[in-house]
């Protein structure tokens, strides 16, 4: 459950930052910082015969889906749409992560399943249409809505690798190392997300008290604490069943948006989440 609320809270965090600071900046800071925090407490990644080196392409796909795309697709998301409408939209995760499975994993695919597919699909259009089918009849969508539905399956292909992947057995089963090999090539890969950025935009920076504390918060908690013990979780429990849990984040980002931002939930937000959840629950059946 503490994943998920630190995520909640880093979506309402990223959006009250998004006139400070570009999204795929405020990205990079957030690893690169990250980054600092690891290093002395699994340094050892580094020495010959770790198995680091003779594995670097798996880490690297790590870093770009989890540290690079998503989180950069989630703060891009978050210019044009609210910390609610981001968790609701992210929290069809595991439908993505059923697809992903039965395409590329060999994970097999059972009709409660895909009863609980089709209610997760039906809750993920109402977010898009804003509860009025005309509008997504007329493709009339949420630049931020559809980020985040990309920042999604690059999750749910993440969450696969994390369960299935090649990780050598010393690195995987020491938590913070797992993530410092992961993060160590997630901040290059957001690196040039953000080079390109200020490249290519007329992009700023405005420093002050609210920023700092803003990365202070994302670093320690959705960063570093939630994402390892997200990887434990998968670990034991599967990526299906522990993306269950991503559907606790609406709830309480919800919450936090009304208490924060003032931003309050409408009525077919509501209903999507029950829709989503709906749909989970049945895929989840045994």
């Amino acid at each position: 459950m503490i994943p998920p609320l630190l995520w909640a809270g880093n979506a309402v965090v990223g959006r009250m930052v998004a006139p400070l600071i570009p999204p795929m900046m405020f990205n990079f800071l957030r690893w690169f910082l990250s980054l600092f925090i690891l290093l002395p407490m699994a340094s050892w990644i580094f020495r010959p015969g770790s198995g680091l080196r003779s594995h670097w392409r798996h880490f690297a796909l790590l870093g770009l889906l989890g540290a690079g795309l998503y989180n950069a697709l989630q703060y891009l998301a978050l210019q044009t749409s609210t910390p609610l409408n981001v968790t609701l939209v992210g929290s069809s995760g595991p439908l993505w992560t059923l697809a992903m499975g039965y395409l590329f994993f060999g994970a097999r695919v059972t009709r409660p399943q895909m009863m609980g597919a089709v209610l997760s699909i039906v809750g993920v259009a109402i977010i898009l249409a804003r509860g009025e089918w005309a509008q997504l009849m007329a493709l009339q969508l949420v630049p931020g809505d559809l980020y985040m539905l990309l920042a999604t399956i690059s999750w749910a292909w993440y969450s696969w690798l994390l369960a299935r992947g090649t990780a050598p057995d010393g690195i995987r089963n020491d938590g913070t190392a797992f993530l410092l090999a992961q993060v160590m090539f997630g901040v290059g890969w957001s690196g040039l997300l953000a080079a390109g950025e200020w490249t290519l935009t007329d992009a700023q920076i405005h420093w002050g008290l609210p920023l700092v504390a803003a990365l202070t918060f994302v670093v320690i908690g959705p960063a570093v604490l939630a994402y390892r013990w997200w990887g434990m979780g998968v670990q034991r429990a599967g990526p299906v069943v522990a993306g269950f849990f991503t559907n606790l984040m609406p709830v309480f980002a919800a919450i936090l948006s009304a208490l924060v931002l003032g931003e309050m939930p409408r009525p077919y937000h509501a209903a999507a989440f029950l829709l989503i959840v709906a749909g989970i629950a049945i895929s989840s059946r045994r």
